[in-house]
């Protein structure tokens, strides 16, 4: 399949590896941003394949995972209510709240369903308009658009029993953040593409000088994060730090200038929490006032939530990229995809999940050689 196969090619990426092996001569610590190219790294070995003085921190670049309890626990008492059909993307179900997921609230009575766009959602308002239909708008920038459509069309065919449960939040904040912690180790990121691909990359260059961090712009097949990271280590040998893109096949620098007016016009940026991180400035989006009328948390009465994290997980460490998953005591014993204690554990872009998924069940890893095929743990 274009841009599947042949970014997969074992020969190309042992070419990559030998060039970043001859090329380090210090240790230095990257953090891929996003959960998807997480789960890559770690299905294919590519952390294992590396010098053992490139060390790859896992970012907190899983939209479900940041998501605060208090918005899940928000969730779960709106998707409760009997006049309701609650909307949401599989992966939400099943992350854990302060005493039950969104399963067990179906499993109650709850009208729980999984859509796989919130047109889907909408166009379920519009068959059920006795109904109030409420989709879980979360995600980072790239599940932006999309939702500000499905908003902006409620309000201009006048479905008033459509609403967004918004918790979008934005990544140069959270850089900005990691970048500013005590404990950073953080020398270089390799930023998401499909952000990106969105977004474009206006918001890096004053984030890598301020910093003095190269920020390499990747995709998430295994050449591409190689070639994301051969170019962040060939920056940091030079003492440089800039801004690339190694994804000019989906990223243009502008991004995408309609899905950024759909947009502006839609959200506005307001503060956000990040769950395991805490509240970032400028870090989220929340629907503006003219589409009020569609924001849930201003629909239903759902205040007074009081929340209470598992006083055993320690994803938010994890998220923060302080400590690897198989660091925490309940990774793999009380804490797995069966019965998860955080986010981290459910998602299918979660970093605990990676490691569990490709049997990653401890800290150590192989001499790192040349790969005769790209799934050397698989």
């Amino acid at each position: 399949m274009r841009y599947i196969d042949e970014f997969n090619d074992p020969e190309l990426a042992g070419k990559l590896l030998d060039e970043i092996h001859a090329t380090v001569t210090r240790p230095w610590a990257l953090m891929e941003v996003c959960g998807g190219q997480t789960h890559s790294i770690i299905r294919h070995g590519i952390d294992q394949l590396l010098p053992e003085r490139v060390e790859l921190i896992h970012g907190p670049g899983c939209p479900v995972c940041v998501t605060p309890l208090e918005v899940i626990d928000r969730a779960l008492a709106i998707a409760a209510r009997p006049e309701v059909i609650f909307c949401s993307f599989g992966d939400m179900l099943r992350v854990p709240g302060t005493d039950r997921d969104l399963f067990r609230v179906r499993s109650e009575g709850g009208d729980v369903r999984v859509v796989y766009s919130p047109m889907d959602a909408l166009d379920l308002a519009r068959r059920h308009p006795d109904r109030e239909v409420v989709f879980f708008g979360i995600g980072f920038e790239t599940t932006a658009p999309a939702n500000a459509m499905a908003v902006h069309q409620a309000r201009r065919l006048g479905v008033g029993n459509f609403s967004l449960l918004v918790s979008h939040v934005r990544v140069p904040p959270a850089v900005e953040a990691i970048m500013t912690a005590p404990a950073c180790r953080v020398q270089g990121f390799l930023a998401a593409g499909h952000v990106c691909s969105v977004m474009g990359t206006a918001e890096y260059p004053d984030l890598a000088e301020r910093h003095r961090v190269p920020i390499v712009v990747t995709g998430f097949e295994p050449l591409d994060i190689l070639e994301g990271i051969r170019r962040a280590v060939h920056q940091l040998e030079r003492g440089e730090h800039r801004v690339e893109n190694a994804y000019p096949r989906a990223v243009r620098d502008a991004g995408n200038p309609a899905a950024l007016r759909m947009i502006e016009e839609v959200f506005e940026v307001t503060d956000r929490s990040w769950r395991g991180i805490g509240r970032i400035p400028d870090s989220g989006w929340r629907l503006t006032e003219a589409f009020r009328a569609h924001d849930a948390e201003h629909r239903f009465d759902v205040s007074g939530i009081r929340t209470e994290e598992s006083a055993v997980c320690r994803s938010g460490e994890v998220l923060q990229g302080l400590i690897k998953p198989t660091e925490c005591p309940a990774f793999g014993t009380t804490c797995t995809p069966r019965t998860p204690l955080g986010a981290t554990m459910v998602s299918s872009e979660g970093a605990c999940a990676a490691y569990h998924l490709y049997r990653r069940m401890d800290g150590t890893a192989p001499a790192a050689t040349a790969p005769k095929e790209m799934n050397p743990v698989g």
